[in-house]
């Protein structure tokens, strides 16, 4: 959806992989998903904090309704910039993207 949006996009598997990106190329905005192998989008997001805290973060999260809204409500207590719950609209992911890099 964001590459058809002409953004650049970088993809990594897992938190670990996506940190690794984020050190060697600095990125406007970072798209975290909190279920992933090996590092989880918390530790992820928690790590970003740390180390990059005034970068952009967008949490998204799907599966369980009660497990899904609980991890995105910790997402924005360690500071996720915004959440998204999955399934999502195209037209809704480009809006959040657009809002939080302006």
């Amino acid at each position: 959806m964001l590459k058809r949006a002409k953004y650049k996009v970088s993809e990594a598997s897992d938190g670990e992989i996506g940190l690794r990106l984020q050190q060697k190329n600095p990125f406007d905005l970072i798209i975290t998903d909190i279920v992933m192998p090996n590092k989880d989008g918390i530790e992820t997001i928690l790590e970003l904090r740390e180390n990059y805290p005034d970068l952009k973060v967008i949490a998204i999260s799907g599966g369980d309704f009660s497990v899904k809204n609980h991890s995105l409500a910790t997402a924005t207590r360690v500071g996720a910039t915004r959440t998204l719950s999955k399934p999502f609209a195209r037209k809704q992911l480009l809006e959040t993207v657009k809002e939080v890099l302006v």
